[in-house]
């Protein structure tokens, strides 16, 4: 117990001195102060709310501050957010206009005024306060927001100086207050240890409770005959000591060092994750990463995954591809060509239509390249690189770029463009920014000619809402916008009005008043923005193509086969999720379409009821099912009195997807299955949307890509391509899960074998609780003897090759269906231990019931039979560890066969200790004895086999009438054969219905889907064929394959070339 507390202890140490020692660095940091008129190099502890302080080019904000000015006209700034949200692209922000020109010591100095903000709160991307400043005894308020905010963490870039003053500090900055732990995720393994934890210690009670009666009764038996004992008058009313005696007797029966050799397993195992090159991205120079390890096994029962489209499935690189302007579509289909990989976007009849000066045209180009956030970044070589926060935003921006049309610099108040060589300067007046409730942005620009216009864009359903009642391009727009998503592009509208001068400066008004209140503020301002974006006129549609990233069709068909459900759970719109998920073959030709788009309560619950009936009547599953639904009908069909029937319906379908959704509304989903179902769920995403989504499912995992860390950060695993979910969860997973329940079932089993002789030592020495084997050799057997054997199973052992767990995905089902560790599989571990215990105990003490008597004269005594016993339970529990390993090499060898011979040069040292040393001089000279005593040697051969014989009988037998899919793979291996070349495939007409389904069930392979497995169409030259074929599957050319499966595994295989 000290030895396991200590290991604990520091290492908790070490993990506390190194977050001490970031904290300490940061803390000392250093930042320039405004204090008694001069700047004053002080720690980041010493600043207070209210200091002025000025922070260089490179460095880091030390508090939250508002942003007074810079060294860059009207106090723009550049900063980098990736220690707060992970995005690594530059973000603009803007001094307050009323400071933005104190850019001197003095003029600073001067300043004089007061900032009201809301209270400290965790929003990174919210902020509403004021700023009244005095000058010449007259006040100013300028409204404050996120746009004048510079948080802690972040960092100053392209930027020589800023001046701020401090609003929050310490743990009120908003990066501390979301400096929170992440949701506390126990496994499902550790759930069910914990629970027969508790089992066992009740068991325990029960042990101590009846052998104090033991006792009692034993003593009544004795008094009178057995006197010298010296029972005492009050021998009954020991109750307690003796409780206490026999709970220190057993206590070793609940096995405390599994939490820290589960700790060392699992810590290791972390590392193969993050060691596997299969796992590492070249391109972009990210291996996969485990963040936690107390998930690890979970990785091998996952029965839901949920992802993200974008930057999931897709590259998140995104490309213009076609446009819609006018009515008239430019660009042609995209392709999954290698010439279509480096094709730029420049349709002759578009620079035609350019050159022709149309109006439309023109109008449309200007819109995209005003309407946006993005910074550009002038390089040395005079390049512009454009930073932005969304990837649809630069691909816009650089798509008209090759048309001529340029953004070239941004102010605070301006854009400049230049368009076909013509320089042009747009006045920025307001600037209403896109959310994820608005799906949509817009700007007020003054034009060079003195025209007010608003320049609209976001998604179609928001746009259309709000058009002017005369359209000339209405209905063709919304007609390319279908094509557009039917080839899986997304899609974005464009829209423009022009502003009377009176109806702005109302406005106007309105939205001051709005921006400037501290109470709702995100609201008013919504609101207000309503009152302007409407009678737009519709200029066009963009369609920017996201391809999928490569294997992702092959990753999803493989967790298809092992019966995982993928759900995918995206934002875009219905046309563009579908075409997605035909191309990764989540849906697939011969699936019944269920499409919900209801948009009222009772709609829902009509279509919910009218498609539950269809999947009834289609009991048998002749046919798959599919769900397609949409986020404005999802949000009626998770209210609590319909989303039972959503999840059966849901249930009962082979794919989901669900489209327009929010982020709420992703985690809505994923706790709606955890709960109903009681499924391993994993959620996978890349933003900042998906963290919702990706906290409330069992795993977590991020990927690491263009929008940003968020989504990593908030991750257990992190993975740089949805491909290697595949390698993540066929080959950790499922290794891991099956590493760690034959480490805690062996341990359970090893310490149940060895104290539960206490047990049947009670009966022979009246319950009077003396032990059997000496208290070091007791506390040394978890330690030393045994300890060996479970991490070799935890680390080293493994059932199959990993190229067999990735060209089969049924092997998945073995650690999917959790047959291996459940409350039954437990307790015959524990009931094993038990007969085993019984036979460790009771041979021995047949064996030597007449005695051991030795040359000098003397006999053995308790010690002497104690430790016999302890060496044949070492001998017994390190062979069932061999017995249960299916993976061999050198460390293997060392964990067991070492294991018992340091058993055996422990006794022989240990015994002559007394010698040397005052110390346990009742294990004295016992060594000599034991090694010395012919039965001795007869027993060390005929004990532990009679242990292990029931075992051995009953594994040989069951492997040989009813092996599992698992061990026909160990077998084929064990051959040096390629297991894929016996897998059950049936081309042709079984001879029953039952072998049809037994064979599906065995391969995990649908007869039309064999394509996917590396089966090749012999129709097809030989040598044009391999390209055809998966990653990492053999080459096989199958003239006529017929197999029926039979319990040999394969009895005929008429041709295989």
């Amino acid at each position: 117990m000290t030895f396991i507390l200590t290991v604990s202890a520091i290492k908790e140490i070490i993990e506390d001195w190194k977050r001490h020692r970031q904290d300490d660095a940061i803390n000392k940091r250093r930042v320039q102060v405004l204090r008694s008129k001069s700047w004053q190099s002080l720690k980041w502890t010493e600043v207070k709310v209210g200091d002025v302080v000025k922070v260089l080019n490179d460095e880091f904000f030390p508090a939250d501050l508002v942003l007074l000015s810079s060294s860059e006209p009207q106090g723009m700034c550049y900063i980098e957010t990736a220690n707060l949200d992970g995005e690594t692209n530059l973000k603009i922000r803007q001094g307050v206009p009323g400071t933005f020109h104190l850019v001197t010591l003095e003029a600073i100095g001067n300043l004089c005024g007061t900032i009201e903000c809301e209270p400290p709160n965790r929003h990174v991307y919210e902020f509403a306060g004021n700023i009244i400043t005095v000058v010449s005894n007259s006040s100013t308020t300028t409204p404050l927001g996120p746009n004048q905010v510079l948080l802690r963490g972040a960092q100053l870039r392209n930027t020589p100086w800023v001046c701020g003053v401090v609003i929050y500090t310490g743990h009120e900055s908003k990066l501390m207050l979301n400096s929170k732990s992440v949701p506390l995720k126990r496994s499902n393994v550790e759930k069910i240890t914990n629970n027969q934890i508790i089992m066992l210690f009740i068991m325990l009670l029960v042990l101590c409770t009846m052998s104090i009666i033991g006792n009692i009764v034993w003593a009544n038996h004795h008094l009178a005959t057995d006197w010298y004992i010296g029972f005492g008058a009050n021998y009954r009313e020991h109750f307690g000591l003796n409780f206490l005696t026999f709970m220190i007797l057993y206590n070793n029966l609940i096995p405390i060092s599994l939490p820290v050799t589960l700790e060392v397993v699992k810590f290791v195992q972390a590392f193969y994750i993050n060691w596997d090159l299969e796992m590492y991205h070249e391109d972009t120079n990210t291996p996969a990463s485990a963040r936690t390890s107390n998930l690890n096994e979970e990785l091998g029962m996952i029965q839901y995954v949920f992802t993200d489209k974008t930057g999931t499935l897709t590259r998140n690189v995104m490309d213009m591809k076609m446009l819609s302007i006018g009515g008239k579509k430019y660009g042609k289909p995209p392709t999954q060509t290698e010439e279509d990989e480096t094709e730029v976007f420049r349709p002759v009849d578009l620079i035609h239509d350019i050159d022709k000066g149309d109006q439309i045209v023109a109008e449309f180009l200007i819109g995209l390249a005003v309407c946006h956030t993005v910074v550009p970044e002038k390089e040395d070589l005079g390049e512009i690189q454009y930073q932005a926060s969304s990837p649809d935003e630069s691909a816009l921006v650089k798509g008209i770029a090759r048309l001529g049309v340029v953004f070239l610099e941004r102010s605070p108040e301006t854009v400049t463009i230049e368009f076909r060589g013509q320089r042009q300067v747009y006045q920025i007046l307001n600037v209403l920014e896109f959310t994820s409730d608005r799906k949509r942005m817009s700007v007020i620009v003054r034009t060079p000619d003195g025209e007010l216009k608003l320049f609209c864009k976001g998604a179609d359903s928001v746009i259309y809402e709000r058009l002017a009642s005369k359209q000339d391009f209405q209905p063709i727009t919304y007609s390319h916008l279908e094509d557009f998503a039917i080839l899986g592009l997304r899609t974005l509208c464009i829209a423009v009005t022009e502003l009377a001068e009176d109806d702005y400066a109302s406005w106007k008004q309105l939205y001051y008043e709005a921006s400037i209140s501290l109470e709702n503020r995100d609201k008013n301002l919504v609101d207000t923005a309503e009152l302007i974006e409407r009678n737009l006129y519709l200029l066009g549609a963009t369609a920017i193509e996201d391809k999928l990233q490569m294997g992702v069709p092959e990753a999803i068909a493989s967790m298809l086969k092992a019966d995982i459900k993928v759900w995918i759970l995206t934002g875009d719109k219905q046309e563009t999720a579908v075409n997605i998920g035909h191309s990764c073959r989540l849906l697939q030709q011969g699936f019944r379409p269920f499409v919900m788009t209801e948009a009222t309560h009772d709609g829902t619950r009509t279509q919910l009821r009218n498609f539950l009936q269809k999947v009834e009547s289609n009991s048998s599953r002749e046919t798959e099912n599919s769900l397609v639904i949409e986020g404005k009908t999802l949000i009626f069909a998770l209210t609590p009195d319909l989303r039972m029937d959503f999840f059966q319906l849901a249930h009962a379908c082979k794919s989901v997807i669900c489209c327009r959704v929010s982020p709420s509304q992703k985690a809505e989903v994923v706790e709606l299955v955890k709960s109903r179902s009681k499924a391993i769920t994993l959620a996978i995403g890349d933003g900042a949307n998906d963290v919702a989504m990706i906290q409330a499912a069992h795993i977590g995992i991020g990927i690491t890509g263009v929008e940003g860390l968020q989504a990593a950060c908030a991750a257990d695993y992190t993975i740089a391509q949805f491909r290697f979910l595949v390698n993540l969860l066929f080959v950790h997973g499922a290794r891991n899960y099956k590493r760690l329940v034959d480490v805690i079932l062996y341990s359970f089993y090893k310490n149940i074998c060895l104290y539960v002789i206490q047990v049947w030592f009670a009966f022979q020495n009246g319950f009077s609780g003396q032990i059997l084997f000496e208290k070091w050799c007791i506390g040394f057997y978890n330690v030393f003897f045994t300890s060996a054997p479970p991490g070799s199973l935890g680390l080293l052992n493994f059932q199959c090759s990993k190229r067999s767990r990735l060209n089969i995905p049924t092997l998945y089902k073995d650690s999917q269906s959790r047959r291996h560790f459940n409350i039954k599989v437990f307790w015959q571990w524990a009931f094993n231990g038990i007969y085993h215990s019984l036979l460790l105990y009771w041979l021995p003490v047949f064996f030597f019931k007449h005695d051991a008597v030795f040359g000098t004269g003397q006999s053995g005594d308790n010690f002497f039979i104690g430790n016999i016993v302890y060496t044949f339970t070492v001998v017994t529990v390190c062979l069932k560890a061999a017995l249960i390993t299916t993976a061999w090499d050198f460390l293997t060898h060392i964990a067991i066969w070492g294991s018992i011979l340091l058993w055996f040069v422990f006794l022989a040292i240990y015994s002559q200790v007394w010698k040397f040393v005052p110390f346990s001089a009742e294990m004295y000279g016992l060594a000599n004895w034991i090694y010395s005593c012919p039965a001795f040697w007869l027993s060390l051969f005929l004990v532990p086999l009679a242990c292990l014989l029931r075992d051995f009988v009953w594994t040989s037998l069951r492997r040989t009438v009813s092996p599992s899919l698992v061990e026909h793979v160990q077998e084929q291996e064990l051959k040096n054969e390629d297991p894929s070349l016996y897998i059950t495939l049936q081309y042709k007409r079984s001879k029953s219905q039952e072998n049809i389904e037994r064979t599906k069930m065995l391969t995990g392979m649908m007869v039309h889907d064999a394509s996917s497995m590396g089966i090749v169409p012999p129709q097809q030259p030989a040598e044009t064929r391999k390209d055809w074929l998966p990653p990492n599957s053999g080459f096989i050319d199958i003239e006529c394959f017929v197999i029926d499966y039979q319990p040999e595994w394969v009895r005929s295989v008429q041709s295989v070339v």
